[in-house]
């Protein structure tokens, strides 16, 4: 196998998992949105306001697997950035 083709099935694999990761967000989120829209039906139903605390402690859980997927993890924005600029500063052209 050439490097070419490495270098290719590398890609490939992390872009499947990237997809894989963003559709497990986007599946969170819908399930999120789903039950909490029931639970603040059903509490409001009943006069009462305790929907709110699985709506934060769950809306925080959705925003830290969010920031994970779309900024950390390799092929994220924050991640590629700072592999860039490591990649820079191993060949000597950034010396920060």
């Amino acid at each position: 196998m050439n490097d070419n083709s490495s270098n290719h099935d590398q890609l490939e694999r992390l872009a499947r998992r990237r997809a894989g990761a963003k559709m497990g967000w986007y599946i969170h989120a819908t399930v999120y949105v789903l039950v909490n829209l029931f639970l603040v039906l059903l509490a409001t139903s009943r006069g009462q306001d305790w929907a709110m605390y699985p709506l934060l402690g769950w809306g925080l859980g959705l925003l830290i697997h969010g920031a994970v997927v779309f900024f950390v993890a390799p092929g994220g924005s924050l991640y590629d950035r700072l592999l860039e600029r490591e990649r820079k500063a191993m060949r000597g052209g950034d010396r920060r």
